[in-house]
């Protein structure tokens, strides 16, 4: 069991293999932290779709718009949405997008990041300063790396459940 600091700010991730669980960092990221415990303790992680994931590079999920259609899974839409609440501006750090790392998925823009979120498989330095890094997988980083890969994945794996260790 992994040594929780912080239940308010400590995220367990259910996957196929176990369970993954992910210190938040709060006091780099106050923005990008409170939308994952909102969204996670609203349900809306609960299986979505890791619908990108790249061998050697990261494993992104949180679509909530339109990953966590069980049998419908689209993925032509795959990865274009978020959730209906405002996007979150950057909240760029000098916490290197190490592996295990928690980062906000964004498009162009540095200020649209929502729901989406990706792990990084190896330390990414590439990525640093770029994309807002806000949390840390401290425990179960194996069931991680098994995640199916694809852009998307035939068959993808999914996140059968997000909690805020508080709650759990």
């Amino acid at each position: 069991m992994a040594d929780i600091k912080d239940p308010e700010n400590t995220i367990l991730l259910e996957l196929k293999g176990g369970t993954v669980t992910i210190e938040l960092l709060p006091d780099v990221a106050p923005g990008h932290c409170d939308r994952m415990k909102e969204l996670a303790r609203s349900g809306a992680y609960d299986n979505v779709a890791f619908h990108r994931v790249i061998d050697g590079f990261m494993a992104q999920t949180g679509d909530v718009a339109n990953g966590n259609m069980e049998k419908d899974f689209n993925i032509r839409a795959a990865g274009t949405g978020g959730s209906d609440l405002p996007n979150l501006k950057a909240e760029f750090s000098n916490i290197p997008h190490a592996r295990g790392s928690i980062g906000a998925a964004r498009s162009g823009d540095p200020n649209s990041a929502n729901s989406q979120f990706f792990i990084n498989f190896n330390d990414n330095d590439f990525l640093n300063g770029q994309y807002t890094v806000y949390g840390q997988v401290i425990e179960g980083m194996e069931h991680v790396d098994a995640i199916v890969r694809g852009e998307p994945p035939a068959n993808p794996d999914r996140m059968i459940s997000m909690k805020v260790a508080a709650d759990a």
